[in-house]
């Protein structure tokens, strides 16, 4: 069973983030440039929210904003839901599903390790189910 520092360990520490004071439209072309859903809001080296698509699309587009004049710290999520690297993948999605969201910091002693998607949850979820399904039918078999 994998836990989180096993996930982060083979996507990598690479964190994007964007300040408070940035406009959305920079961060939303930042995620663009790196791929990714979301950005932690980051001033002076501390968590300040997390900004995603999703927040883009219902706190700026659907209630009619600018995204050239509305700062991310207007509209991100804080404070900022996070998780130990020693939580297994289960727990992980468990937290993102009662929350509702898609992407959690990794906090340890309270260092920012990384970031996981709900993608990055569910792949090592189903490579667990995999590799237990195979031992099951290898023992079946004899």
């Amino acid at each position: 069973m994998h836990n989180i520092r096993q996930i982060l360990a083979g996507k990598g520490d690479e964190i994007w983030s964007v300040r408070p004071d940035d406009f959305v439209i920079d961060a939303v072309r930042e995620m663009a440039r790196y791929r990714v859903g979301a950005m932690l809001v980051m001033q002076d080296g501390e968590m300040k929210g997390m900004f995603s698509e999703r927040d883009y699309a219902r706190k700026v587009i659907l209630a009619g904003k600018s995204s050239r004049e509305t700062t991310v710290e207007e509209v991100m999520n804080a404070p900022v839901v996070t998780i130990d690297p020693r939580a297994t993948a289960e727990e992980g999605l468990a937290l993102m599903t009662g929350k509702r969201i898609r992407h959690l910091p990794v906090v340890e002693n309270g260092k920012l390790l990384g970031l996981v998607s709900i993608g990055d949850l569910v792949n090592a979820v189903l490579g667990d189910q995999k590799r237990l399904i195979e031992q099951l039918e290898s023992y079946v078999r004899g």
